[in-house]
């Protein structure tokens, strides 16, 4: 299982480092990682192409590593990516522009994955329950919504899973994603503001990752978006040719300082909060509402059949 790992790593922290338009600051959290990989790391950071590096013993969890970091770091935007993550030309531009075009933005991956439009996007459909900003739009890119799909262990995305996908339009015509995934996403500062005060009890899976990454968002009134386009490749712990040809075609960025310090801040709302995600949110447990609500967004009879009532 981890044979490719390191290998995986590599093209990870290069492609960040080669396509990113500011100049981040790389952490990298060891988690009870072997001796080997450690040394390898160590003259990473030696090198230079990490800024800070934690090497855990023990085995402390996906959530618990990222705290070792996110607590302590100060930077307007922070970046979370597990290992296996290839990021592309233009990612950064395109979740800043996703930031700026969507004050309440809170969360946004390079990604668009299927099937997160209702996935604790509450307050977006909240806020936007009768407006035609909100509504289902063909997919831009098919292809790589395919390709996560088999990054995950499936064969192939059924044709009805990559037809249509829910976005938001922004006044500048920006179009976001409903949703965000966990393995690579950028959060605005504030968001971690809410974080639980104690680590997390589970070393991966349980309730952590919504605790951690997704309710914070949440509280502080944020939504949860994705880039239209596909802006990284999510790679999986098996090396194939066709990582390492993309990672060559990328283009090397030149570097300057941005420090993002003038996106709106995230502005903290208990009532809101109360209102989107323990009483609005029960409107999608009748199947009634939701079907007709899905319909007045965009979609077919066959395409809401499809979402809610198709057997996989």
């Amino acid at each position: 299982y981890f044979r490719d790992a390191y290998r995986i790593f590599e093209l990870c922290l290069f492609s960040i480092l080669k396509t990113s338009v500011s100049k981040v600051k790389v952490s990298i959290i060891s988690n009870k990682c072997c001796d080997a990989v450690n040394n390898r790391l160590l003259q990473l950071y030696t090198e230079k192409h990490i800024n800070e590096l934690i090497i855990e013993e023990d085995g402390i969890g996906k959530i618990n590593s990222i705290l070792k970091a996110v607590r302590t770091s100060e930077e307007r935007l922070i970046t979370i990516t597990d290992a296996d993550v290839m990021f592309l030309n233009n990612w950064e531009n395109e979740v800043v522009r996703i930031f700026k075009s969507f004050p309440k933005a809170g969360a946004v991956s390079p990604v668009p994955v299927y099937r997160k439009h209702l996935d604790l996007t509450g307050n977006i459909w909240f806020d936007y329950f009768f407006s035609d900003k909100l509504k289902f739009r063909p997919v831009k890119n098919p292809i790589a919504l395919e390709m996560f799909a088999k990054s995950v262990g499936w064969d192939y995305l059924e044709p009805e899973w990559k037809d249509t996908i829910g976005t938001l339009k922004a006044k500048d015509s920006t179009l976001a994603v409903l949703g965000c995934s966990h393995f690579a996403a950028t959060y605005k500062r504030e968001v971690f503001d809410e974080l639980p005060k104690e680590n997390s009890i589970y070393l991966v899976d349980g309730d952590s990752e919504f605790l951690y990454t997704d309710k914070p968002v949440l509280k502080m009134g944020g939504y949860r978006l994705a880039t239209d386009d596909n802006f990284a490749f999510h790679l999986g712990n098996i090396f194939e040719n066709w990582m390492q040809n993309e990672f060559n075609s990328l283009k090397t960025v030149e570097k300057s300082v941005i420090k993002y310090s003038n996106l709106p801040k995230l502005k903290k709302s208990h009532l809101k909060y109360f209102i989107t995600e323990k009483i609005f949110k029960r409107i999608f447990k009748n199947k009634f509402v939701t079907r007709n609500l899905l319909k007045n967004k965009g979609l077919t009879n066959e395409q809401v059949y499809n979402f809610l009532d198709k057997k996989y």
